[in-house]
């Protein structure tokens, strides 16, 4: 049997990974389960019911992988739904493959990485991570699991993000720093020191602007 790719969400982000997953020859099919459509089909893809369909169609083998294409707006919903799901359909990863991934990284499940991006040496990246076009991750920096990275992020060298973090585009974070989970570090901001406060960060260097 060709194994089908299930995307949970068919918005724009699902529409991002199917386009990827099929024309960089990942999946020969891909299938979308959204709540909120009451379309058949969306760019060539079939929509096959709703979050709760999600399972028969697993048990019926119309899907062998799951991925979830729900945006960053939805941190704490992309997490439930992975450790929802995770013990009972494989996840799929994607990377996509114009990256350059060095042999010793560790990618876990239901990871998606956009093109052109860099993965250094002993890097790891845990479950449910997605990694936007053109990421820069430095060796020995861990991305922890449902975190959510956007385009050009650059990260040095012994970085630690923790859980359901987003890092807004262009953002720098500098070598042996740690950010806490839930943070959100905002658009060009260059983080130059450990952020033990759960908040949003703009700035150069970053600073708080609001606590979470």
């Amino acid at each position: 049997m060709s194994e089908i790719l299930g995307i949970i969400g068919a918005g724009d982000l699902g529409q991002q990974i199917a386009n990827f997953a099929l024309k960089d020859n990942h999946f020969k099919e891909v299938v979308f389960f959204d709540d909120y459509t009451d379309k058949d089909v969306i760019k060539g893809c079939k929509v096959l019911g709703k979050l709760d369909d999600v399972l028969n169609s697993f048990s019926e083998k119309k899907i062998t992988h799951l991925m979830i294409g729900i945006g960053y707006k939805h941190m704490d919903v992309r997490a439930e739904i992975y450790d929802r799901y995770k013990s009972i359909i494989p996840f799929a990863t994607i990377v996509h493959s114009s990256c350059w991934i060095d042999p010793s990284s560790k990618i876990g499940e239901g990871v998606i990485i956009y093109p052109n991006s860099t993965i250094d040496a002993n890097v790891v990246i845990e479950n449910n991570v997605l990694l936007n076009i053109g990421c820069a991750i430095a060796h020995d920096t861990v991305i922890k699991s449902h975190c959510f990275l956007s385009p050009s992020v650059a990260l040095a060298g012994f970085v630690v993000i923790n859980e359901r973090s987003i890092l807004g585009i262009n953002c720098t974070i500098i070598d042996n720093v740690t950010v806490t989970s839930k943070t959100q570090i905002g658009a060009g901001a260059v983080v130059v020191k450990d952020v033990v406060q759960s908040g949003i960060y703009i700035g150069v260097p970053a600073k708080i602007l609001r606590k979470k």
